[in-house]
């Protein structure tokens, strides 16, 4: 079984703190689903109990870099219009079990260039699909754009919000703060963790297509004398 994870981040900087937090995110998740362990994770595992046990396997990754397709994602706007490249990120975003969606804060709110790449998806295209949604700032102060930004956005796109979602300001990678982000991603990969195995594990198993000859087919419809 393969869990197909897409990891948005919206970072603009190299290096980014947005894209190591959600490189943190990511190797956590991939973790919980490669042990399949997901019952108790994440101390308590709030919101994974649709499935359980050691139901394990393996996790491919797809990281979408939206700097890397802001060009793109303005044509788009203005055109209508997807590129190639543009496309197949979107397409690998709709068609995944889980997604882990990662801004930086500017002005209060998610980045202009994260809210464009979701305007450029259809309305109803993340129906159902997992996310775990997580921000990065300078200051504490704004971590409450996790719930009333970025929580609205996916509940409207009727995406599964999961429970937990993982600020972390500046203060949060240093020593001293580590340990209490260290939790917080940990809790959060935990919850995604069960939702994506639970969703991959549902997902109908592509139907395999039968050839026909022609002539047999030409046969089929010939009348029986």
């Amino acid at each position: 079984m393969t869990t197909r994870l897409v990891v948005i981040t919206a970072g603009l900087g190299r290096p980014s703190s947005t894209r190591l937090l959600a490189d943190r995110l990511t190797a956590a998740t991939q973790r919980y689903v490669t042990d399949g362990n997901v019952d108790n994770a994440g101390g308590g595992g709030v919101g994974v109990g649709e499935v359980g046990g050691d139901i394990g396997g393996d996790v491919e990754v797809r990281v979408v870099e939206l700097r890397d397709l802001a060009s793109d994602i303005a044509q788009n706007m203005v055109t209508g219009f997807p590129g190639p490249r543009l496309r197949d990120a979107v397409d690998a975003v709709t068609s995944a079990d889980g997604l882990i969606a990662v801004t930086p804060v500017f002005t209060g709110s998610y980045s202009g260039l994260f809210k464009s790449f979701f305007d450029v998806i259809d309305k109803d295209a993340l129906t159902g699909i997992p996310v775990l949604i997580a921000a990065t700032g300078g200051t504490a102060r704004h971590s409450l754009v996790l719930e009333h930004a970025m929580r609205p956005l996916f509940s409207y796109l009727r995406a599964v919000v999961l429970p937990t979602a993982v600020y972390a300001a500046t203060e949060d990678w240093g020593a001293a703060g580590d340990d209490a982000l260290a939790l917080r991603i940990d809790r959060a990969a935990a919850e995604l963790a069960g939702q994506v195995t639970a969703r991959s594990v549902r997902r109908p198993a592509a139907a395999e297509e039968t050839f026909i000859p022609f002539d047999r087919q030409l046969a089929a419809l010939t009348p029986k004398g």
